[in-house]
């Protein structure tokens, strides 16, 4: 049996035909995802890098501790001494604005989707297939549409690294319990203030879960889009795979590296007290809390 179906020659020509009759939109598309992600790079780049290393580690002594305060120190300490700070920089200005993109669509299409069963089922086979369509696929639209530079590299890495945050978001809201959605309309909560003062509290763990994962694809998918002249430190492993660098090649890879754990980890504790937050005698874990919690179920034990 011998047939063709075309299908990429039918793709092909809708690309075509977005080219022929949308260029207009496709050109404001651009200048604004442009100027949104050159503003957060040259707003990055303004810092000095001891400024920027100091802000960071006092956000992770905020965070979760001061033991991760010293790493991510060292860490972006050791990034300025291989002579990669501005492509680090430019490589997180990316993320950033391809994840603010990612969560300023994805969270309210994941709540469509925990409302509405119709638009769930809709909707999961195009996740599906930006999910599983290999990510080097993305960059021949992206710079047929818009071009080489960071532009094409911010759109495919949104559509790229967009699905979890989706997908957990929906998740998340799906999951919580009925009977505090029930208590919430029993006190007379409107629509709005039950999603935003029950159900989305409830379910910001596995939200801030979806959050961290797309960050963590779009940092990938950045590394992938220096194919089409993204930067940042993609371009320096890129390049050393050209020259056949190990050395070059691993540096950018280290870095990459750091900035994923320190991404991973500060965003992880967005959906957590901060630990700064929880005096050690307010802890349950502690032994002056563990001996009131004995004392107060005393009466109990007792049969009072």
């Amino acid at each position: 049996m011998d047939f063709d179906l075309s299908i990429g020659a039918g793709a092909s020509a809708a690309v075509e035909y977005m080219l022929d009759n949308f260029s207009p939109t496709l050109d404001a598309i651009a200048d604004g995802i442009g100027l949104f992600a050159d503003g957060i790079k040259d707003a990055l780049l303004w810092l000095p890098a001891w400024a920027f290393i100091t802000a960071v580690a006092l956000f992770a002594f905020w965070r979760i501790g001061w033991r991760f305060a010293v790493l991510c120190g060292a860490a972006l300490l050791l990034i300025v001494g291989m002579g990669l700070w501005k492509e680090t920089v430019e490589t997180l200005a990316l993320v950033i604005a391809a994840t603010a993109i990612a969560i300023t669509i994805g969270i309210p299409l994941g709540i469509l989707m925990a409302r509405s069963p119709i638009t769930a089922a809709g909707t999961r086979p195009l996740l599906d297939l930006m999910q599983t369509m290999p990510a080097f696929v993305y960059l021949i639209p992206a710079a047929m549409f818009f071009g080489l530079g960071a532009v094409p590299g911010t759109i495919a890495t949104v559509i790229f690294s967009m699905p979890p945050v989706v997908r957990l978001t929906a998740l998340g809201l799906t999951q919580v319990n009925r009977e505090f959605i029930e208590a919430g309309l029993a006190f007379g909560c409107t629509d709005r203030q039950l999603l935003f003062k029950v159900q989305f509290p409830l379910a910001l763990p596995s939200i801030m879960a979806g959050v961290n994962q797309t960050i963590m694809l779009g940092l990938s998918m950045v590394v992938i889009a220096s194919m089409i002249g993204a930067g940042g430190l993609g371009n320096t492993v890129l390049t050393g795979i050209q020259r056949l660098d190990v050395g070059l090649g691993f540096e950018g890879g280290l870095a990459v590296v750091i900035l994923a754990i320190i991404l991973d980890r500060l965003t992880q504790s967005l959906s957590q007290p901060a630990a700064l937050r929880i005096p050690r005698l307010a802890r349950r874990d502690s032994p002056i809390m563990h001996g009131a919690v004995e004392m107060e179920s005393a009466p109990a034990k007792a049969g009072v």
